[in-house]
């Protein structure tokens, strides 16, 4: 294409002078040739021909277009470069964080557990809790946290282990899955059919506990042998969860003791009978606490009616392994072992407070989907920020002062109300 100006001539004379190349333009009778390679990207297409159907680029345009072109290149460099930086931050944290497990993990076997009892309340203890427990004496220290009040033995287990199996298979032989009346309850919630579902929702991305995983049949045992030992509760749907985390931890019989010691507790026993008086007392005690540390997304809840309930009971029933990515949620049984049922609501809260600010511009639903599915992206640095932030003491009161204020009060008003007393 021949030049338009003189202006050009120069934009042509400096290009080459600077490229150290020639500049020819194709004639706009030759037809675009097949190339011989094809770009490495997308990018490079800028500086390729147009095609002969189309009016050819001015010089201006080619020079442009290799300005534009150089610039993409280096702002791609400029990407790589911050990335490459960034996954060599990540490795040196990793590596440090491992080391920390590490020389935590000598600490706790040399240490901590041939002296649990006496070591176990100590500030240096607690502090070390507080980080997280290394991988490898977890499940051991949970066992040793949780306790054994209930004197469950490997044996115990077999048993209700085996009387679970009779009734899947006196249940697969009597009836089918739709066939169920005339069954009795216990039956039901004992039976295969019945659990499955839910054996297969539970770390359905881990796929070690569906069908046909290494996992299945060993949490299928657990929650069987769990109804037969406590017909009173039952299968409840999340149990599966708490039941897996402690498999991913434990021995299957040691599992399962801890799994019964733990749902013995008062707060998980409300929970999993369905208590309503009782999660009611639980719930009132958790806005105490919420309105003294996030007054201002507390009344935000208010405006909406939006209640404890709609969100607590899901983190409660799985003990947030459902709601957090499992080793963020590891991290939490850690320090509730440590600390009993309060820090399952102070998670909460420092849940709360890590996305006040998004929450605070949402309504109802959009703040009760949210919770329902938190995002994937949480972090234990950040969430654990801001769980220490919160202050678990209203006044002069604790949670457990507090928590029998609450019950206290609502006997009294329960007396109050009665029809007894007004006549």
């Amino acid at each position: 294409m021949p030049l338009q100006n003189s202006s050009s001539g120069c934009f042509l004379k400096e290009y080459e002078a600077r490229t150290g190349r020639t500049c020819k333009p194709p004639p706009q009778s030759s037809r675009r040739k097949n190339f011989e390679f094809e770009p490495l990207s997308t990018t490079a297409l800028i500086l390729e021909d147009r095609p002969s159907n189309l009016p050819a680029k001015s010089v201006e345009e080619a020079l442009r277009h290799r300005q534009e072109y150089d610039e993409m290149v280096a702002e791609a460099k400029k990407r790589e470069i911050k990335e490459a930086h960034k996954r060599k931050r990540i490795m040196k944290e990793r590596f440090k964080q491992e080391e920390n497990i590490a020389s935590a993990m000598v600490i706790w076997i040399n240490e901590i557990l041939p002296n649990w009892e006496v070591m176990r309340s100590t500030r240096r203890v607690r502090e070390l809790w507080w980080q997280g427990l290394p991988p490898s004496v977890r499940g051991k220290v949970w066992s040793l946290a949780v306790g054994n009040e209930l004197n469950i033995t490997p044996e115990l287990y077999e048993i209700f282990l085996s009387r679970a199996k009779e009734r899947w298979k006196s249940f697969s032989e009597t009836s089918s899955e739709n066939d169920t009346e005339g069954v009795s309850v216990a039956d039901r919630e004992a039976s295969l059919e019945l659990i499955k579902l839910d054996i297969s929702r539970t770390f359905p991305s881990l796929y070690i506990f569906q069908k046909g995983g290494p996992y299945h049949d060993v949490l299928h045992s657990i929650l069987g042998a769990y109804t037969c030992y406590r017909p009173d509760v039952g299968y409840v749907q999340g149990m599966s969860f708490i039941a897996a985390v402690l498999i991913l931890n434990l021995e299957e019989a040691d599992a399962f003791i801890a799994f019964a010691n733990l749902l013995n507790k008062p707060c998980q026993l409300a929970f999993f009978r369905v208590d309503h008086s009782m999660m009611l007392k639980y719930f009132a005690t958790f806005e105490v606490f919420f309105e003294e540390n996030l007054s201002k997304l507390f009344l935000h809840f208010k405006s909406y009616s939006l209640t404890p309930d709609i969100y607590l009971i899901d983190w409660i029933f799985t003990l947030y392994s459902k709601s957090l990515p499992l080793d963020l949620a590891c991290r939490v049984w850690d320090v509730f072992c440590r600390d009993g049922e309060e820090f399952l609501f102070r998670t909460g809260l420092g849940i709360l407070r890590l996305y006040e600010d998004i929450l605070l511009q949402m309504d109802f639903i959009h703040i009760a989907q949210f919770l329902t599915k938190l995002p994937e992206d949480i972090t234990s640095e950040k969430l654990f920020s801001c769980i220490a932030a919160i202050q678990m003491q209203n006044s002069t009161k604790k949670w457990t002062q507090v928590f029998a204020s609450v019950m206290k009060d609502i006997k009294e008003g329960e007396k109050n109300s009665s029809p007894a007393l007004k006549s």
